[in-house]
């Protein structure tokens, strides 16, 4: 196969290229063999809207930032917008969906990275603030006290192994970060009889930081209830022990679902009648046998239940109530992201069914701005704490030096 070459292209897409290879620590000639390939595998997902500039809503600027981080698990970028709002710079993002990374691309401007299992770790940047939506894992715990008897591997690096999580903890243990910032699932501490949380708690206490966490219910922003367990860990040798952090208790809202609903969805939204008879049988059924399940009808003058990647299949979870005789609805994309906080001005780069998945399994930005700008004020008193302990030392040398002169 004779040799790529790239010859006489703008510039702009020269620099997109670069910054696409980059990111994912290829050679030229292994990003465009990988991109080819991709294009041939599904040439739906690649079209010319791949190289588009990012989005002029949210392009990150070249000026002052308050701290940078890193973007992993990134999804559609939730992390991101919620962090940049604070003041901070990306500095690289991993996501291995290719869908999610589309919507990155269009929205952001960047590719991520793909398989964070395939990272080495030595080329990503230094950073402030590491940022993961991780996915839920099971551990191991079993033999881990015979193993520590034989002399073998033990802690986070034999019982994670394998896991998502493992991975965040290597890239952590190797960059040293300042502080972490995790979010998933409420369920997380319960998860597999409460030993995920264990192992996730005891690793990021092992490695050093002073780790916070809380339940947060979106709706303090959004009219959704999605409550999603958010984790800071502050590095101990940069900070200390007293790590002076709390997260915020704002005040509720008043936006309601009605206040995001688009005036007239296309009639594509509306249930058949076969699938609204399904799914009133099913309720039925399920109800007479004491279960909770069933369809979710939401009241337009207050919050819906929590959406989640499977809405595509029949939008069961939250369905909007419609005018006498008619089926009610699906949320529209634009209300489903509405619903999770993203703006406008923001293009759906996907398909329907895709862009379910990616708002179901998106980080609410206003709660990350939240919780940031909290992380904000301890780097802010950190730093401040330094530039005074400097200037006093500076002083008592400066004293000394007189008093030897005199």
């Amino acid at each position: 196969m004779p040799d790529l070459l790239i010859r006489k292209i703008p510039k702009e897409l020269h620099s997109f290229f670069e910054s696409a290879r980059k990111s994912q620590n290829l050679s030229q000639r292994e990003f465009f063999i990988n991109l080819l390939q991709r294009v041939k595998e599904d040439p739906e997902a690649y079209q010319p809207n791949l190289f588009i500039e990012p989005h002029p809503s949210i392009a990150t600027s070249e000026g002052p930032h308050e701290f940078t981080f890193i973007d992993l698990f990134a999804g559609i970028g939730g992390f991101r917008l919620g962090l940049e709002k604070t003041g901070g710079k990306c500095l690289f993002t991993c996501e291995w969906d290719r869908y999610a990374q589309k919507t990155y691309n269009r929205w952001f401007g960047d590719v991520p990275h793909g398989d964070i299992r395939e990272l080495d770790i030595s080329t990503i940047p230094d950073h402030d603030i590491m940022a993961a939506g991780f996915p839920c894992q099971p551990f191991s715990i079993a033999g881990v006290s015979k193993k520590k008897s034989l002399g073998r591997a033990h802690g986070f690096k034999d019982i994670a192994q394998g896991t998502l999580f493992f991975q965040l903890a290597t890239i952590a243990e190797t960059k040293r970060p300042p502080v972490l910032f995790f979010e998933n699932v409420k369920n997380l501490k319960s998860h597999d009889s409460g030993r995920t949380w264990q192992i996730i708690e005891g690793t990021l206490t092992d490695l050093g930081y002073k780790v916070f966490h809380k339940i947060v219910d979106a709706k303090l922003f959004v009219p959704q209830h999605r409550e999603r367990i958010l984790i800071v860990g502050f590095d101990k040798k940069v900070f200390g022990e007293n790590v002076k952090f709390e997260f915020p208790d704002p005040r509720p809202a008043s936006v309601c679902l009605k206040d995001i609903l688009e005036p007239a969805p296309d009639a594509k939204y509306t249930l058949s009648d076969h699938l609204w008879s399904y799914l009133q049988k099913y309720a039925e059924k399920h109800k007479a046998k004491g279960n909770g399940f069933g369809f979710g009808l939401a009241n337009p003058d207050g919050t819906t239940r929590t959406l989640s990647a499977r809405y595509y299949k029949d939008g069961s979870e939250i369905l909007i109530p419609q005018g006498k005789g008619q089926n009610p609805r699906r949320l529209t994309p634009r209300e489903a992201a509405r619903l999770m906080g993203f703006p406008d001005d923001l293009p759906i780069a996907v398909s329907d069914t895709q862009a379910y998945k990616q708002f179901g399994n998106a980080v609410c930005p206003h709660v990350i701005t939240m919780v940031a700008k909290e992380i904000v004020k301890v780097i802010k008193a950190h730093k401040t704490s330094n530039v005074v302990k400097e200037r006093s030392r500076r002083y008592v040398a400066r004293s000394e030096k007189c008093l030897h002169a005199s």
